[in-house]
């Protein structure tokens, strides 16, 4: 069977991601992705995108807000437009999307399945099969909005869903993958994401099937209106309290809580201390040339050691995606506003690295790998600033980086001096 990966409380926001990130989330997504299945392959990407940690942690890394609702919709966008000129390259592409796109679904599968000779009319109906069952079969409360569906040349596929629940103003994001998938109905959930809110209906759980064949006796033996009339015959009197079910699947689970502001102790901060002095440990031997960039270039290495981590990283690194705001801030200003110059170079650095490997000259990517595997090794022994230190210098040096929000531009007026920065000279 497919495997369960977690849940996670995710907040419901409202706005849009404005232009200016939206662009840039849609080539770091996918220069990221084509980086992942350069090193592991494109099954891998599939099972990164069904795990609920990382994919927070990916939309963190891209500047989003990093605990609300809407990484789900940026993502899967960003890498709908990033992925869809790589189409013949990478051998995959993203299908559906929010309202009136996940609808359409079904039909992007059809024609991918015309261009690449997979089943598209299988593929379709799966799509359909896990819109039902995460809509009806599953009655947690929360209804669906947001439907998008990754799927590969040979046929293997990811679903990312979402819905939402109005009143308790929360989300819950349900994570598919085919990989080991022998049954829709039977434990079909790589992950289901979002809050726990006490026993729900569940078909879908292996040990209903005694149920859902009870239901259908029924339907065959009353008819639909005469399963109408008893149910409302029992409406007249209290049925006696039925016992409580507690063997019900629990997921381990991520909670995103409700406060913007990202506070230490939404951070394994020797995770992150040890990311920042890897950078400066590996940055002037592997990054010299970016590093004669003025003001900017040490900061990009420290995003770069978070980007390497989203590429390389073992799944229990990703427990705290709020640690991988500090790659490139948040739209909202929260960590701090996204510093726009060290993005773009983020992007550049990746996109050179990328590039140069599909011609065989893996050096660049190599000296990412290697930022990871240097953070790894410190993580014991690296120390350094606060979290809140660390947000309190990125707010200052803000105006330097090109810090940009959906508020404005930082214009530095108010911003107190800053001595330059500067890393060690090369081992």
């Amino acid at each position: 069977m497919s495997r369960r990966t977690g849940s996670a409380d995710l907040p419901l926001h409202t706005g849009h991601v404005p232009p200016w990130l939206a662009e840039r989330m849609t080539r770091l997504g996918a220069v990221i992705s084509e980086a992942i299945v350069h090193h592991y392959g494109r099954d891998e990407l599939l099972r990164r995108l069904a795990h609920p940690f990382w994919f927070q942690s990916f939309g963190a890394v891209m500047g989003m807000d990093w605990h609300s609702s809407g990484i789900t919709t940026s993502v899967i966008g960003a890498l709908k437009r990033g992925l869809q000129p790589l189409e013949g390259e990478l051998g995959i592409h993203v299908c559906g999307g929010r309202g009136k796109h996940s609808r359409k679904t079904p039909q992007e599968l059809m024609a991918v399945g015309e261009r690449t000779g997979c089943d598209g009319e299988a593929l379709g109906r799966a799509s359909r099969l896990v819109a039902k069952i995460d809509s009806a079969a599953v009655q947690d409360g929360f209804d669906l909005y947001l439907h998008g569906f990754i799927v590969t040349d040979d046929g293997h596929w990811v679903v990312v869903q979402q819905g939402m629940n109005d009143t308790r103003r929360q989300a819950r994001r349900y994570h598919w993958l085919s990989e080991g998938l022998k049954s829709f109905l039977d434990d079909p959930h790589a992950a289901v994401e979002g809050p726990h809110q006490g026993d729900i209906v569940n078909l879908a759980d292996a040990r209903a099937g005694h149920s859902r064949t009870g239901q259908l006796q029924l339907l065959e033996s009353l008819g639909p209106d005469a399963i109408a009339r008893e149910f409302a015959d029992l409406g007249g009197a209290r049925a006696p309290a039925a016992k409580a079910v507690t063997d019900q699947l629990e997921l381990p689970h991520l909670v995103m809580p409700a406060h913007h502001d990202v506070r230490a102790k939404d951070v394994v901060l020797p995770r992150l201390q040890a990311a920042l002095a890897a950078a400066a440990d590996r940055g002037p031997a592997d990054f010299a040339e970016l590093l004669l960039v003025p003001g900017v270039g040490a900061r990009t290495v420290e995003a770069l050691a978070m980007v390497a981590e989203v590429v390389h990283g073992a799944p229990f690194r990703f427990s705290d995606p709020a640690r991988f705001s500090y790659a490139h801030g948040g739209k909202d200003r929260h960590p701090f506003p996204v510093p726009v110059k060290v993005y773009d170079q983020t992007i550049d650095v990746m996109k050179s690295a990328v590039c140069k490997a599909r011609l065989g000259q893996s050096e660049e990517l190599a000296a990412l790998r290697r930022l990871d595997d240097q953070s790894r090794r410190l993580e014991r022994l690296a120390g350094g600033r606060s979290w809140d230190e660390i947000v309190e210098d990125e707010m200052r040096l803000s105006p330097r980086y090109g810090g940009r929000s959906v508020f404005g531009v930082e214009d530095g007026e108010n911003a107190a001096p800053v001595a330059v920065q500067t890393l060690p000279a090369g081992r």
